[in-house]
Protein backbone atom coordinates (compact mmCIF):
# COMPACT_ATOMS: atom_id res chain seq x y z
CA UNK A 1 0.00 0.00 0.00
CA UNK A 2 1.07 3.53 -0.76
CA UNK A 3 -0.68 6.60 0.50
CA UNK A 4 -0.68 10.36 0.19
CA UNK A 5 -2.81 13.45 -0.02
CA UNK A 6 -2.19 13.62 -3.80
CA UNK A 7 -2.99 17.35 -3.95
CA UNK A 8 -2.53 16.71 -6.85
CA UNK A 9 -0.93 13.38 -7.76
CA UNK A 10 2.41 14.34 -9.36
CA UNK A 11 5.43 12.68 -10.98
CA UNK A 12 7.05 12.02 -7.59
CA UNK A 13 3.94 10.10 -6.57
CA UNK A 14 4.18 8.19 -9.84
CA UNK A 15 7.68 6.99 -8.89
CA UNK A 16 6.30 5.97 -5.48
CA UNK A 17 3.46 4.03 -7.13
CA UNK A 18 5.84 2.35 -9.59
CA UNK A 19 8.16 1.33 -6.74
CA UNK A 20 5.33 -0.37 -4.88
CA UNK A 21 3.91 -1.93 -8.06
CA UNK A 22 7.29 -3.47 -8.87
CA UNK A 23 7.09 -5.32 -5.53
CA UNK A 24 3.38 -6.19 -5.47
CA UNK A 25 0.78 -7.86 -7.66
CA UNK A 26 -1.90 -5.40 -6.53
CA UNK A 27 -1.34 -1.99 -4.94
CA UNK A 28 -3.73 -0.39 -2.52
CA UNK A 29 -3.56 3.39 -2.91
CA UNK A 30 -4.73 5.24 0.18
CA UNK A 31 -5.91 8.80 -0.28
CA UNK A 32 -5.28 10.62 2.97
CA UNK A 33 -7.37 13.47 4.35
CA UNK A 34 -10.47 12.07 2.62
CA UNK A 35 -12.85 14.03 4.83
CA UNK A 36 -12.09 17.77 5.09
CA UNK A 37 -13.92 17.99 8.42
CA UNK A 38 -11.48 15.47 9.95
CA UNK A 39 -8.19 16.99 8.78
CA UNK A 40 -5.90 17.47 11.75
CA UNK A 41 -2.86 19.62 12.28
CA UNK A 42 0.38 17.64 12.35
CA UNK A 43 3.37 19.18 14.15
CA UNK A 44 5.83 17.41 11.83
CA UNK A 45 4.12 18.83 8.71
CA UNK A 46 2.59 22.17 9.70
CA UNK A 47 1.07 23.09 6.30
CA UNK A 48 -0.74 19.85 5.42
CA UNK A 49 -4.00 20.78 7.16
CA UNK A 50 -4.45 24.20 5.54
CA UNK A 51 -7.28 24.62 3.00
CA UNK A 52 -4.88 25.99 0.37
CA UNK A 53 -2.85 22.77 0.70
CA UNK A 54 -5.97 20.69 0.00
CA UNK A 55 -7.79 22.14 -3.05
CA UNK A 56 -8.95 18.81 -4.49
CA UNK A 57 -11.76 16.72 -3.04
CA UNK A 58 -11.44 13.03 -2.29
CA UNK A 59 -13.40 12.19 -5.47
CA UNK A 60 -11.21 14.43 -7.63
CA UNK A 61 -8.09 12.76 -6.27
CA UNK A 62 -9.67 9.33 -6.71
CA UNK A 63 -10.20 10.18 -10.40
CA UNK A 64 -6.57 11.26 -10.73
CA UNK A 65 -5.17 8.13 -9.09
CA UNK A 66 -7.50 5.83 -11.02
CA UNK A 67 -6.43 7.39 -14.33
CA UNK A 68 -2.76 6.99 -13.47
CA UNK A 69 -3.13 3.35 -12.39
CA UNK A 70 -5.05 2.62 -15.60
CA UNK A 71 -2.45 4.37 -17.80
CA UNK A 72 0.36 2.52 -16.02
CA UNK A 73 -1.49 -0.81 -16.22
CA UNK A 74 -1.15 -1.26 -12.48
CA UNK A 75 -3.73 -3.38 -10.67
CA UNK A 76 -4.85 -1.08 -7.90
CA UNK A 77 -7.56 -0.47 -5.35
CA UNK A 78 -8.07 3.14 -4.33
CA UNK A 79 -9.32 3.64 -0.77
CA UNK A 80 -9.71 6.48 1.71
CA UNK A 81 -6.96 6.38 4.32
CA UNK A 82 -7.29 8.48 7.50
CA UNK A 83 -3.55 8.72 8.07
CA UNK A 84 -3.96 10.98 11.12
CA UNK A 85 -6.19 8.45 12.89
CA UNK A 86 -4.31 5.16 13.33
CA UNK A 87 -7.14 3.79 15.47
CA UNK A 88 -9.31 3.76 12.31
CA UNK A 89 -6.81 2.02 10.02
CA UNK A 90 -8.16 -1.50 10.59
CA UNK A 91 -11.53 -0.38 9.18
CA UNK A 92 -9.89 0.79 5.94
CA UNK A 93 -6.78 -1.30 5.38
CA UNK A 94 -6.92 -5.05 4.81
CA UNK A 95 -4.76 -6.94 7.32
CA UNK A 96 -1.33 -8.03 6.23
CA UNK A 97 -0.71 -5.32 3.63
CA UNK A 98 2.83 -4.10 3.30
CA UNK A 99 3.07 -0.34 3.71
CA UNK A 100 5.47 1.40 1.34
CA UNK A 101 6.89 4.76 2.36
CA UNK A 102 9.25 7.35 0.99
CA UNK A 103 10.98 9.38 3.70
CA UNK A 104 11.56 13.01 2.79
CA UNK A 105 10.64 14.81 6.01
CA UNK A 106 9.92 14.55 9.70
CA UNK A 107 6.33 13.71 8.74
CA UNK A 108 7.63 10.61 6.92
CA UNK A 109 9.39 9.53 10.10
CA UNK A 110 6.20 10.06 12.09
CA UNK A 111 4.24 7.89 9.67
CA UNK A 112 6.94 5.20 9.77
CA UNK A 113 6.74 5.06 13.58
CA UNK A 114 2.93 4.96 13.61
CA UNK A 115 2.78 2.20 11.00
CA UNK A 116 5.31 0.06 12.79
CA UNK A 117 3.48 0.62 16.10
CA UNK A 118 0.28 -0.52 14.36
CA UNK A 119 2.03 -3.75 13.37
CA UNK A 120 2.44 -3.18 9.63
CA UNK A 121 5.36 -4.46 7.63
CA UNK A 122 6.91 -1.24 6.29
CA UNK A 123 9.25 -1.01 3.31
CA UNK A 124 11.06 2.28 2.75
CA UNK A 125 11.46 2.99 -0.95
CA UNK A 126 14.21 5.18 -2.41
CA UNK A 127 15.97 5.64 0.91
CA UNK A 128 18.34 8.60 0.82
CA UNK A 129 16.84 10.11 -2.33
CA UNK A 130 16.00 13.82 -2.23
CA UNK A 131 12.42 14.88 -2.88
CA UNK A 132 12.30 16.25 -6.40
CA UNK A 133 8.77 17.64 -6.56
CA UNK A 134 5.90 18.38 -4.24
CA UNK A 135 2.21 19.06 -4.53
CA UNK A 136 2.99 22.63 -3.42
CA UNK A 137 5.19 22.99 -6.54
CA UNK A 138 2.33 21.88 -8.79
CA UNK A 139 -0.22 24.08 -7.03
CA UNK A 140 2.13 27.09 -7.30
CA UNK A 141 2.61 26.48 -11.03
CA UNK A 142 -1.16 26.18 -11.49
CA UNK A 143 -1.78 29.45 -9.61
CA UNK A 144 0.94 31.29 -11.55
CA UNK A 145 -0.25 30.03 -14.93
CA UNK A 146 3.10 28.32 -15.45
CA UNK A 147 3.82 24.87 -16.89
CA UNK A 148 2.23 22.41 -14.48
CA UNK A 149 1.45 19.61 -16.91
CA UNK A 150 5.08 18.45 -17.08
CA UNK A 151 4.96 17.95 -13.29
CA UNK A 152 2.07 15.46 -13.34
CA UNK A 153 1.30 12.23 -15.23
CA UNK A 154 -0.89 12.68 -18.34
CA UNK A 155 -3.93 11.14 -16.64
CA UNK A 156 -3.78 13.74 -13.88
CA UNK A 157 -3.55 16.55 -16.41
CA UNK A 158 -6.64 15.17 -18.14
CA UNK A 159 -8.56 15.10 -14.86
CA UNK A 160 -7.49 18.60 -13.79
CA UNK A 161 -8.44 20.05 -17.18
CA UNK A 162 -11.81 18.27 -17.02
CA UNK A 163 -12.48 19.75 -13.58
CA UNK A 164 -11.81 23.24 -14.86
CA UNK A 165 -9.51 23.67 -11.86
CA UNK A 166 -6.46 24.84 -13.73
CA UNK A 167 -6.08 27.55 -11.11
CA UNK A 168 -6.22 26.52 -7.46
Amino acid sequence: MIHGRFQPFHNGHLQYLRGAAARSDVVFIGITNPDPARIKEEPTDPLRHLPESNPYSYVERLLMVTEVAHDERIRAHVIPFPVNEPELWPAYVPPGLTQYLRLFSDWGGTKLERMREAGYDVVVLDEGVEKGISGADVRAALRAGEDWESLVPPGVARVIRSLDKVTV
